[in-house]
Parts: C-alpha cells; structure tokens; sequence
C-alpha cells in the first residue's frame, strides 16, 4: 500500500512503526482498527509525551474517519500525522542538543522588555448599588483604586446606566501594572431595568471598535494602548433564590464578548448551607440557560491548565466579602467584618472565596484572561467587522 503521501511530517521510522503496530493489533476486521484503538496504538509508537487532551482529538477525529469495518491503515497513518504536526509545532517532540547553544536567555530578555513597557489590565464591574462593588475591588488591590474612592458621585443614584472608568499605575516588586476600574453606577437601579445592559455592550464594543482602528491605521503607534475589558465580575445579589431575569439577560447578552466572572456578593449574609444551595441553584441556571462564564466555556491548552481550570469551575460563583478595614485576630491584623455574630475574615478560605477570587484574577489568569479577550472574543469582533464592512480601513487610512 503506497503510503508516501500520507507521511510527510513523520519520519520513515515513525511510519514504519506506526505500520507495525496496525498490522499486530488485534482486531476482527483485518486491515481495520476501531477508532478506540487509535490513540492507544499512537501512544505505542510516540510515547507518553502526548497529553490526554490531544489524544481525545485524535479518537474523536478517528470516529468521523471510521467506517462500518473501522479506520484503515491511510487514515491511521493520516491521523499520526496530523498530531504530529502538531506536535511537533508546540514542542512535545523534542530535538537533543549537542552543546549548550543560550536560546533559554529568552525568558530574560522577555522579562526585561516587558518590565520596561509595563503591564495592562482593565477588570469591569457591574451589579446594583449596595453590593460592596467598590469595596471589593478596593481590597482585591488594597488600596483604593475603585471609582468611587477617588471621585465619589455627585448624584449617587443616575436616571440612566452610566459606564465610567478610572486608571492607575500601581507597582509591586519593580512590576508596573496600569490598572483600570471600570464601574457601570444605576444599573438594575431603575424601576424599568429593561435594555439596561445597552450601554454596557456598547462601551465594551466601542473599546474594541478603538483598537481596530488603532490596528489597520497606516500610520498606526508602535504600543496601541489596550482599553479593551479583560474581565468582567457580575455581583449577584445573596437572595438565595435563583438567578434573576436581569441577571440573565446581562450575562446572555456580554458573554460573547467579554469575560464574565460571576461572585455572589455579601455572602457572610447566608449561612454555609444556604451559600452552597444558592451557588448550586445558580449553576444550573448558568447551564439551563447556556451562559458562558469564565473559564468554562474556553479549551485549556493542556492538562496542567485544565485540571486549574476545573478547580475554579468547582468553585463558581464565588462567594465573596469585601472589607477594607483592619482587625487584629490572633495577634495579627487581618481584613475582615465585625458583626454582632462574630468576626469574618476576608482571606480566610473557611470563611469566604475572596483568596479563591484573587488568585485567579491577579495570580493565575490574569495573562489568561488577557489573552482570551484578544484572541476570541476582540477577534470575534474583528472578524464581523471586517466581514461587514470588506474595504474597511480605520478612520485614519487613506
């Protein structure tokens, strides 16, 4: 059988093998195996240097191939050689060095450029008044970076949904990070709360609307600045019930084009029972209602992230406190409220999910998050756009 075509990518070693170990496996339908073979066969010529994740793509691709007798050799070796490319491109298979060459100063020379330029992150935060939206923030970063700490509202309560943002540059350990707050006062505020998540899409388009023109300008910057929204927290109000229509519609609406973090706010209000009833109860509206929230409804890369990715899916939403204020307990000085019933301490895990929280938004996933907004949901947006509108330009091409 003349195999020739089918194995560029994949040395004669690697195709002789592969036709090996097709020809022994043993099966019913000679010259066929049945796709749930494939990946285990793969596994015999290539190794354990595969993850699952990719062999679960080869055994789903291998079931489309299969006929009624099952895959042939062509398909098989096809197969191989797909993963191989793709392998091959994010380095699994890997070349031994003679000598040292000091390609690994790479990271050094990344490090240095990036501490240079700085970082960007723009978190949004929507919700109803009363929620702790700025308190949360302020101690996510502790220090007071929410709108309202820096400018508080003239007119706390608008007749209208208002997006308004604040940045600053904050540094930790010689790492500049502008950060900006983006705050959305008198939503679900209103007695008519209809189309109330209008101008919050908007502003989020309008941002991505801004780097697209940045981007195809012909005379366009070195640095575009990054206004787009990396991250959305949706503040849930501790009813216990279910998810409201308002919340509905908001997440249904955003979340093809920003990443959306629900957190169920002023959770200390519930007892432990009653948080975990109404976190469940709010997941199966997420998945009754098909909502995609981060990070479940984006593939990892690889197993390392999607067991990380699993964890924090375990946890949605977060049940959070929010607090500013210092207390000492247990001669030290914690974040934390006092009530009449007893002291709760922000990032203590028994007590709440804010370290949960703050870990994955600035420890874990912020590059994640990142990097999710640019290359699936601003490129979502682009690719409409440019589709929509074929001869588009920026407004400062000729």
């Amino acid at each position: 059988m003349d195999t020739k075509r089918q194995t560029r990518h994949l040395t004669q070693a690697q195709a002789d093998a592969l036709t090996k170990v097709f020809s022994k496996a043993n099966v019913d339908e000679p010259g066929h195996v049945p796709p749930s073979l494939v990946p285990e066969l793969i596994t015999q010529v290539f190794g354990h240097g595969i993850g699952s994740t990719d062999l679960e793509a080869v055994q789903r691709k291998a079931e489309a191939k299969a006929t009624r007798s099952g895959v042939d050799l062509l398909d098989f070796i096809e197969l191989a050689r797909e993963l191989m490319r793709h392998t091959t491109q994010w380095g699994i298979l890997q070349t031994r060095l003679d000598s040292y060459v000091g390609f690994d100063t790479i990271q050094d020379q990344l490090k240095r450029k990036c501490l240079k330029r700085g970082f960007e992150f723009n978190l949004m935060v929507v919700g109803e008044s009363g929620l702790g939206k700025s308190t949360l923030v302020n101690t996510l970063f502790k220090s007071k970076v929410s709108r309202n700490s820096c400018s508080p509202d003239e007119n706390p309560m608008p007749k209208t949904v208002d997006v308004r943002s604040i940045s600053h540059v904050i540094e930790e350990q010689g790492v500049r990070l502008k950060l900006t707050i983006t705050d959305t006062p008198g939503f679900g505020d209103q007695i008519n709360n209809d189309h109330c998540w209008l101008p919050v899409l908007d502003y989020v388009n309008e941002q991505f609307e801004h780097y697209l023109n940045e981007e195809v300008s012909v005379t366009r910057r070195k640095q575009i600045a990054d206004t787009r929204v990396h991250a959305c927290l949706y503040f849930i109000a501790p009813t216990g019930h279910n998810l409201r229509q308002l919340d509905v519609e908001f997440m249904k609406r955003l979340d093809q084009c920003v990443n959306i973090i629900p957190v169920i706010a002023k959770s200390d209000t519930m007892t432990l029972e009653e948080r975990d009833a109404f976190k469940g109860r709010i997941r199966e509206d997420i998945n009754h209602h098909g909502i995609n929230i981060y990070p479940c409804a984006y593939v990892a890369e690889d197993d390392e992230e999607a067991d990380e990715n699993a964890k924090i899916e375990s946890l949605l939403p977060f049940a959070v406190v929010g607090s500013d204020r210092e207390y000492k307990s247990g001669g030290k000085k914690v974040l934390g409220r006092q009530t009449k019933w007893g002291f709760v301490e922000v990032e203590n895990k028994q007590h709440c999910e804010f370290s949960h929280l703050r870990d994955m938004l600035i420890r874990t996933h912020m590059q994640d998050l990142k990097e999710t907004t640019d290359k699936v949901h601003y490129e979502n947006f682009r690719h409409s756009r440019l589709q929509a509108t074929p001869d588009y330009g920026g407004e400062s091409n000729i």
